[in-house]
């Protein structure tokens, strides 16, 4: 186990887990693991509530772990007017990285100008954003010309673009950013608990108030009563089913918008920086160094298909990802069979009538059901912490009562200070676990696969303090190899299920059967690849 004190969420037992729900009744009942819902229990929970939160599948198992991993403020929304919007989110950047720097590096993002005329207008709308996100001194913009631009970005092409301006981003890990945050909510008292999908809403008698949920546990079947004097739907995607529990039909509050990411290997795209492309259709997509990998993304599509947990990634998609990238950068054409790992997630836009998908406004929305329960819809993962606050601010009024001081930026787990290191594998702990990484690698600090950077320590860590119960858990959620170490990720999914099957006591078919699970979203994600050569395309 790691250091004493160091909260968990992996409970004793499960059944025990669902006793301590059913025990006594919660201020508030939070549906949704995802990092709204995070959010909104750290914040709550620390202001003395006496919370629970529930979430069908695993902690951050859908948006909130594919997302483009970036804290910024969405700089490109000051074109469409947002500007409150992009003032929030812009210093809540700073606001995330004070809570945990190493989910919140700094990072340049580089827009690449063919002419003085197109950097004095990049400048003026990234001066703005820089006001607003309270921005000075180092981390201000810079302006790169000819022989800077070589040496920062040796590939980026400068026979179109003479200069580039460069300006202050943050790298995150989403899906480790919601475990950091359910930790610290947990740490002030918060339960809980994963794979317990709510089923339905109990409401008092005679009346129509919501006054609990009926959860029923993914894993044994159990049905269980949590009563909770306020309810909130922090569902994402899926806010719209927990609403039709208190009035069917809702008021239509999302358009689900898809976003698809790829992944290539450095060694074959070896970009330095975040660098934003501007595709045909005038959007801009990210480039994104990240250890051995590159990623690219993302598109912005309306999706209308029945698989909001792994979405679809189609030739489609990679091919308008991919189209850009010679036009900025001095490689060879990249194609499909270039791509070594994909992910897509689905964001939860709030709906305006008329609009496309990619041209919705990102807000958030913040509705009280008649049975009053409180629903989310939107938002953005740097503007968590924010939103939280507002949700809150509902929850006192449901109440009837005002609350104590919440949070602010108290450090998450593993957020205090770390230094800097060149080495590949303390690089990559350091970005996942911060100052819990030496934690981390007192449970076994031996590479699983040799020569690879994930290591042992990692899967009981999985275990023992994050309440990974699958594979998938840990090799998509918990150590990210599923897309950032791809080159050998089947053998580290052996690997991972080998140590946690002797942690979890599986069978040898048991075991078998996770590595098949795992490997069938391996398949699926690169399904692309076999339109690509039925088209025609070389293999």
């Amino acid at each position: 186990m790691a250091s004493a004190g160091a909260p968990t969420l992996t409970p004793s037992s499960r059944s025990a887990r669902l006793d301590e729900l059913e025990a006594d009744p919660f201020d508030l009942i939070v549906i949704g693991g995802g990092i709204t819902g995070a959010g909104v229990a750290r914040d709550a929970a620390a202001r003395g509530l006496r919370v629970a939160l529930l979430e069908a599948d695993d902690f951050a198992a859908g948006t909130s772990s594919r997302s483009s991993k970036l804290i910024h403020g969405g700089l490109r929304y000051l074109a469409s007017g947002e500007v409150d919007l992009v003032r929030k989110t812009a210093r809540e950047r700073t606001a995330v990285h004070a809570m945990a720097p190493h989910l919140a590096e700094p990072c340049w993002m580089v827009v690449p100008a063919r002419n003085w005329a197109a950097v004095t207008k990049f400048r003026a709308g990234i001066g703005t954003y820089e006001k607003l996100g309270g921005i000075d001194g180092a981390d201000r913009h810079e302006v790169w010309k000819g022989d800077e631009i070589t040496a920062h970005e040796p590939h980026l092409r400068t026979d179109p673009y003479d200069y580039a301006v460069a300006y202050r981003e943050y790298l995150t890990d989403d899906a480790r950013l919601v475990l950091a945050t359910l930790r610290a909510a947990v740490a002030t008292g918060a339960v809980v608990a994963n794979r317990l999908p709510v089923i339905s809403m109990t409401k008092s008698a005679g009346r129509d108030r919501i006054e609990g949920v009926v959860a029923r546990c993914a894993t044994t079947g159990r049905e269980v009563a949590i009563r909770g004097e306020v309810v909130v739907n922090a569902a994402g995607p899926w806010v719209e089913g927990i609403a039709r529990m208190e009035q069917d039909p809702p008021a239509s509050l999302l358009h689900l918008s898809k976003g698809v990411h790829i992944v290539v290997p450095r060694s074959r795209f070896p970009a330095n920086h975040l660098v934003i492309c501007n595709t045909e259709d005038k959007r801009s997509i990210f480039v994104i160094p990240r250890g051995d990998t590159v990623y690219i993304g993302t598109t912005d599509t309306s999706y209308y298909g029945e698989r909001p947990l792994w979405p679809e990634i189609e030739v489609d998609d990679v091919e308008y990802l991919l189209a850009p990238m010679t036009r900025y950068f001095d490689i060879d054409p990249l194609t499909p069979d270039d791509v070594v790992a994909a992910w897509a997630g689905v964001r939860p836009l709030i709906a305006q009538e008329g609009k496309e998908a990619k041209e919705m406004s990102r807000k958030d929305e913040v509705t009280v059901g008649p049975g009053g329960m409180i629903s989310i819809a939107g938002g953005k993962l740097t503007g968590f912490r924010r939103l939280a606050e507002d949700v809150i601010g509902v929850v006192a009024k449901q109440l009837g009562r005002s609350l104590g001081d919440g949070p602010e930026l108290t450090p998450l787990p593993g957020g205090s200070p770390v230094a800097d290191n060149d080495d590949r594998q303390a690089t990559r702990l350091r970005r996942l676990y911060g100052s819990e990484a030496p934690d981390v690698l007192a449970l076994g600090a031996a590479p699983l696969v040799e020569g690879e950077p994930v290591v042992v320590g990692e899967v009981d860590w999985a275990i023992d303090m994050e309440a990974a119960t699958s594979l998938v858990d840990v090799v998509y959620r918990r150590t990210r190899l599923a897309w950032y170490v791809p080159a050998r990720r089947d053998e580290l999914c052996r690997a991972v299920a080998a140590r946690m099957s002797d942690r979890l006591g599986w069978s040898a078919d048991e075991r078998d059967e996770h590595v098949a699970e795992v490997r069938a979203h391996f398949g699926a994600e690169l399904a692309f690849k076999d339109s690509h050569t039925k088209n025609g395309d070389p293999a």
